[in-house]
């Protein structure tokens, strides 16, 4: 098993679990480090504490939130600015800094429809994909440390054959799943050993999960083994970072630098 050290990147406390929370689970269990970061909701908030719960039991650190407003929630940080309007230079430069203290050889974060195609997730995408290219380059960001480089960037995604029971799900409350093309997909990960923990971990956020329409709250009223089948796999469109080269075909059965 994998023993490469992972950084999530990812919108929202609870986006953490839901996408990588059996590969976060998985590599901290192989001795990996991991650490998330979250884009939105103030380090003082109910569901900075929520992060904190979940992010203990995927063993993953303390909660790393850069504090900018949701977009569709302003009150999540009182008196900053929606992530999406933050400037996207500082933006990069808080991602990078990031990236180069924690050394990680793999990043993971939302792919390019942001899976629900909510706008935190596809801008925490476009910052994501800048900053792992940006960290590796020296001369740029000078303020956040030395370079490094990771090796991979994963982008959490659903392929359209296996997208069925979560898309119905969705569809009840008038939503819908983004999916990409099967021979997009790099990494097909098997996370059912690990299913519990990140079923815990998404239960930790208790705001969420009180929602009816949240998928948390979906997930809270489907059968147990439904709810296993959806978060039983992980899905990932592989960037090679050091090589410049991206690979699908599904090969990968667990996330490698």
């Amino acid at each position: 098993m994998s023993r490469a050290d992972v950084l999530a990147v990812y919108a929202h406390p609870d986006d953490e679990s839901l996408s990588a929370g059996g590969v976060l689970a998985r590599h901290a269990a192989a001795g990996a480090r991991t650490a998330v970061v979250t884009a939105t909701w103030a380090p003082d908030s109910h569901r900075a504490g929520e992060l904190a719960d979940a992010l203990g039991v995927l063993g993953a650190g303390e909660p790393r939130m850069l504090g900018y407003a949701d977009h569709r929630v302003p009150s999540s940080a009182p008196g900053r600015p929606r992530w999406c309007d933050a400037p996207l230079d500082e933006a990069i430069a808080r991602v990078v800094a990031h990236v180069r203290a924690f050394r990680p050889d793999i990043v993971v974060t939302h792919d390019a429809q942001g899976s629900s195609g909510h706008p935190d997730h596809v801008h925490t995408h476009r910052v994501t994909l800048l900053a792992v290219h940006a960290a590796g380059l020296e001369g740029f960001y000078p303020e956040a440390g030395p370079p490094w480089q990771p090796g991979a960037l994963y982008l959490s995604s659903h392929p359209r054959s296996a997208s069925g029971e979560l898309a119905e799900l969705l569809l009840g409350v008038g939503k819908r799943v983004h999916t990409v093309a099967d021979d997009t997909i790099g990494a097909t990960v098997d996370v059912r050993p690990w299913v519990g923990r990140k079923w815990a971990a998404i239960r930790a956020h208790r705001s969420e999960a009180a929602r009816a329409r949240s998928l948390p709250g979906l997930l809270s009223g489907v059968p147990e083994a439904a709810r296993e089948r959806i978060l039983g796999t992980e899905w990932f469109v592989r960037h090679d970072l050091r090589h410049g080269l991206t690979a699908g075909s599904g090969g990968l059965t667990e996330l490698t630098a």
